[in-house]
């Protein structure tokens, strides 16, 4: 049976085994004896502390009233850490080499070390992060009280919050550095994260297989509201929030804590990139089946944010509701813990510490006072923001559903996301328009979303959030200026992430940073090109190497700060000694301290403990700005250079090819000439004698006579072929391409060819390819290139049995005919110019032909699409291939033009 002394007394056995593994790790590392720590594992799991009452409760109560509405919650983290992480990477690196406390810290520090900047991030983190403390104060009681029955809902809630409280001041404040990490509180969120996963899983798989019955008894009956409700995918409020749960695993001060802060290696990231969404997977698997359960078997009016510790309960299994108990237990605590550890980092560096250092004496030689003064007010602010979440608790009443509440929060804290990522990489990013921004952004959230969560009951009242402040409707909180008819989550998102943006930009772009700024800008924005510690200051005033160590003493006490100097005085060959207070000695330890009190907080207070001020900034500024300059003007004549080197290159490369297209065309003219002039040298000669000799015979006049015909013609064909080849090679002829038979073409060139073979002793085979193919082509130019193959094959074929052989197949998408013959075929000396013009193989150098029918050939293969080659066979004989493109589906034969006597014509191109 599960009572209320057994839940205690677990719950306090719980915690105090994460006291005793935090003492434990602490020593171990202490003792440098705890690499299991620095495990990427470890690391990972301390991220889930993402995962509150929220995920472990109020993802099945979203589930169960908004269907797949749910998922989003772990979408936004899993595409940050899947497609984002360079991101994070970015901001690991930067909280190392600042050495960066919390995420007020890092944009105070960005924007030139600004008070006044850290001050406001740190009052909207305590105000986002109050509803989120009151979720927890709200899981953690209800499900304590469906235990312990009707529990005084009040008093339940100020124990709890009083016990957390206590938690984690006892677990968060036992030193001051927040620098020097919290092994023992990672080790223990770590062993939470575990406990939180295996007890939803636990129930989970006891929902699916004992209480439905299987995996199709879940999805049984499903109803209707949550088809409806699924069917809002990828609306306007599923697109907000994967964006703000995207933000708020960047922004919200507890996951800032644990993924920059307690970073020891940025390496781990790469294995969080995968293991934590694999985490949030498996935190989310069972959440629609426990849902869909819940809505089945108990009883109506439930209350479905309690289904994971309600269903176990109703089927008696005691034992499991307790370790579901246990699961949420441990996902609020370790939430408390983190988030108060970095809350109260913020306050106690930005708020409460320079407001003493108003008041205390500049030189008060306390060894340990701001120490001390330090772990005082992180105590107390962990009390105050504790009470603050009890407060929120008990004015909305705790009736807001679990996701509702955190959703407030996620909002508050995007507020951060255009300074934060601004910051990051522009350059232009100043701290007023941060400021600016920041402060818009800020009141709209608290009038749009934050006051309304109150229902009325705190500063507007419920006429005001319906009506509108005196009864101003343009002015209701949650239809600001008309903007009716949105979920109250994306107006509030609109009106206050919106106007931050805007002002963040605009007044970015009008304003002008200070010296600091721009050189944070600088250290920001390229972290990977500069190293912080390397930055020289110059400085002077009258501070002794014993005021520096006092003022170490003071914030760091006496034995971390004995080590500190210890360590730099041996950097300057000063073993025993106290550190000469060089430039170098004064950064480093201004960057110590801001492990301890923040950057802004550790500036003022180096510059007034030592009674220095930096000489010439703006000089210095400038001068780093000029070099700037001089190296950007200096990047882009390099630039300049290379465009011009690239241009000459190209000139270089086109004078070449034109000297190269002027020798082709003067070989090719001589070529032409002399090809010519054999023809007309016979006609001519012959002519001479006819002329010439009255006496000559009928029979050589005859002779004579066929012998110029002939020759003729021949200087016709050149004069044909010549124009053909230019015509086809300058784009002159366009050939009218449509579907045509291979086979026909090929038969056809055979038939032609035939007489010839028949003569010549050869044989033609024809090995058709597969029937019903149609190639895009001209039939005509086809049949042409065909027969000069088939017949240049059968002429020059000196085979003992000469045959041609004429194959089609279909190759790679495409028609492939090879024209092979047994005699050769060409050298591969001789390929790499035979399909130049004029150009005869070896086997042709004594016949008639022009040397212009391949380049032809070719012309005209690829002015159909495409190709005509030569190949090598595995006995290094060759053969001429074809190459076509197939013909689509339903093309039609493109008619070809006609001239005035009505015969077709091929098309010229156009002028």
């Amino acid at each position: 049976m599960l009572t209320v002394d057994l839940l205690l007394g677990t719950c306090i056995g719980y915690v105090v085994l994460l006291f005793a593994v935090a003492f434990w790790v602490d020593r171990q590392a202490g003792q440098k004896r705890a690499g299991w720590l620095y495990s990427p594992v470890i690391y990972t799991l301390s991220i889930s502390v993402y995962c509150t009452s929220w995920t472990f409760y109020g993802a099945v109560g979203s589930a169960a009233r908004n269907g797949l509405e749910f998922i989003t919650i772990y979408l936004g983290p899993t595409l940050v850490f899947v497609a984002w992480w360079w991101l994070l990477r970015k901001l690991v690196r930067i909280g190392r080499e600042h050495r960066v406390t919390s995420i007020a810290d890092l944009i105070s520090s960005r924007y030139g070390k600004s008070a006044s900047l850290a001050v406001l991030v740190t009052i909207i983190a305590v105000m986002a992060t109050t509803p989120y403390i009151a979720l927890q104060l709200q899981s953690v009681t209800r499900s304590y009280q469906v235990v312990a029955g009707e529990a005084d809902e009040a008093l339940t809630a100020f124990w709890v919050a009083a016990g957390l409280a206590l938690f984690s001041i006892l677990f968060g404040t036992r030193n001051v550095d927040a620098n020097e990490r919290h092994h023992g509180v990672v080790a223990a969120i770590a062993l939470e994260a575990v406990v939180k996963l295996v007890a939803l899983i636990a129930v989970g798989i006891f929902v699916v297989f004992w209480v439905a019955g299987g995996v199709g008894g879940v999805f049984e009956d499903i109803p209707d509201h949550i088809f409806e409700e699924t069917g809002a995918i990828f609306d306007a409020r599923w697109a907000t929030l994967t964006f703000l749960s995207a933000a708020a695993i960047i922004c919200l001060p507890r996951q800032f804590q644990v993924t920059v802060v307690e970073n020891v290696d940025e390496r781990h990231l790469a294995t969080a990139s995968w293991l934590f969404p694999a985490y949030l997977f498996g935190m989310c698997l069972f959440v629609m089946p426990i849902a869909l359960a819940g809505l089945k078997v108990l009883p109506e009016g439930s209350n479905p944010d309690l289904f994971v510790l309600t269903l176990p309960l109703q089927e008696g299994r005691q034992e499991l509701a307790l370790l579901a108990f246990l699961g949420g237990f441990s996902s609020a605590t370790s939430m408390v813990i983190v988030a108060a550890i970095a809350v109260s980092t913020m306050v106690s560096n930005h708020i409460v510490v320079p407001l003493a250092l108003n008041f205390m004496p500049s030189r008060e030689a306390v060894s340990g006072d701001v120490r001390s003064l330090l772990l005082i007010t992180r105590r107390i602010s962990i009390a105050f923001v504790l009470g603050l979440g009890f407060i929120y608790f008990r004015l909305t009443g705790g009736s807001g559903a679990l996701a509702s509440i955190g959703l407030i929060a996620f909002v508050g804290v995007a507020q951060f996301l255009p300074s934060l990522i601004g910051g990051l990489f522009w350059r232009g990013a100043t701290r007023a328009g941060a400021l600016a921004g920041l402060g818009a952004g800020f009141l709209l959230w608290i009038y749009t979303l934050f006051l309304p969560s109150f229902e009325g009951s705190f500063l507007i009242p419920r006429e005001a959030i319906d009506h509108g402040p005196w009864g101003i409707a343009m002015l209701r909180p949650q239809g600001l200026l008309g903007l009716d008819g949105l979920d109250p989550l994306v107006h509030a998102l609109i009106w206050s992430l919106g106007i931050n943006t805007l002002i963040f930009l605009f007044v970015s772009g009008l304003s002008e940073a200070r010296p600091l700024e721009r050189l944070q800008a600088a250290l920001f924005v390229d972290v990977y090109r500069t190293d912080a510690s390397g930055t020289a200051r110059f400085a002077q005033g009258s501070a002794t190497s014993e005021d520096m160590f006092v003022l170490a003493q003071r914030i760091l006490g006496a034995v971390p700060a004995r080590e500190l100097f210890d360590t730099m005085a041996r950097d300057q060959g000063r073993p025993g000694q106290l550190p000469i207070p060089d430039d170098a000695m004064v950064l480093r330890l201004e960057r110590e301290l801001s492990g301890s009190v923040g950057a802004a907080s550790a500036h003022a207070m180096v510059g007034r403990i030592a009674g220095r001020q930096a000489v010439g900034m703006d000089e210095l500024i400038d001068i780093a700005d000029e070099t700037q300059r001089l190296i950007e003007t200096s990047r882009q004549l390099a630039e300049k250079s290379a465009e011009l080197e690239r241009a000459a290159a190209l000139l270089r490369d086109a004078n070449e090819r034109l000297r190269t297209m002027d020798a082709q065309k003067d070989e090719f003219l001589s070529q032409v000439s002399h090809e010519l002039r054999t023809p007309m040298t016979s006609i001519r000669s012959f002519s001479e004698l006819l002329l010439a000799d009255d006496q000559i015979g009928p029979e050589d006049r005859n002779r004579f006579i066929r012998i110029i015909q002939e020759e003729s013609l021949r200087l016709t064909r050149l004069l044909d072929e010549i124009l053909d080849i230019s015509g086809l090679e300058s784009g002159a002829i366009r050939l009218p391409l449509g579907p045509v038979d291979p086979e026909d073409s090929i038969r056809a060139a055979i038939d032609t060819v035939s007489p010839i073979a028949r003569t010549s002793g050869v044989a033609l085979r024809h090995n058709p390819g597969p029937e019903g193919v149609r190639v895009r082509a001209n039939e005509d130019r086809l049949r042409q290139v065909l027969i000069n193959l088939v017949s240049n094959a059968v002429k020059y074929n000196a085979a003992a049995e000469p045959t041609v052989e004429v194959t089609s197949v279909i190759r790679k998408g495409m028609l492939v005919i090879n024209v092979v013959d047994n005699g050769g075929g060409v050298g591969r000396e001789e390929a790499v110019s035979i399909f130049e013009k004029f150009t005869r193989g070896s086997r042709a150098a004594h016949g008639t032909g022009s040397g212009l029918g391949l380049p032809i050939s070719r012309a005209i293969m690829r002015k159909m699409g495409g190709d005509l080659t030569l190949e090598f066979a595995d006995d290094n004989t060759s053969f001429f291939r074809i190459h076509l493109a197939l013909a689509t589906e339903g093309e039609e034969t493109v008619p070809r033009p006609k001239d005035e006597t009505g015969t077709e014509t091929e098309t010229p191109a156009a002028e």
